[in-house]
């Protein structure tokens, strides 16, 4: 009965944290980004980033200081993506900016790869 309890309560716990940071779909970033109202973050890494990124995205790994990339507007969009729907290193992102006193923090769990998938625009540098 124990081990029950404690893997029900374990999985509450992951439910709650994924909840933490709700998704926002490839169609809604779109329309963000072109009406510049969203930062983008990157979680996959400098190399990764180099090679393909979401248009406008900020390279975490490199930003330094994360608040210089964003707004000052707390209630700004922000939106944190890493590989794909199992990858969780965009909680980083997520968090930090959370930290800062972001209020409308969301996570593109389709994540670079659902990005390429569905045939949307990379930006190389």
């Amino acid at each position: 009965m124990k081990k029950l309890i404690a893997l029900a309560l374990s999985m509450f716990a992951a439910s709650a944290m994924a909840a933490e940071f709700p998704d926002i779909s490839i169609a809604d970033l779109k329309e963000a980004i072109a009406q510049k109202k969203v930062v983008v973050i990157d979680v996959n890494g400098s190399n990764s980033y180099a090679k393909g990124h979401i248009p406008g995205a900020v390279d975490f790994a490199s930003a330094g200081d994360l608040s210089s990339a964003l707004p000052s507007d707390k209630d700004a969009l922000v939106v944190a993506y890493c590989g794909g729907p199992s990858c969780s290193a965009y909680k980083k992102a997520a968090q930090k900016a959370a930290d800062l006193g972001y209020t409308n923090v969301k996570h593109l769990s389709a994540g670079i790869s659902g990005w390429k998938k569905q045939g949307e625009q990379l930006e190389a540098k």
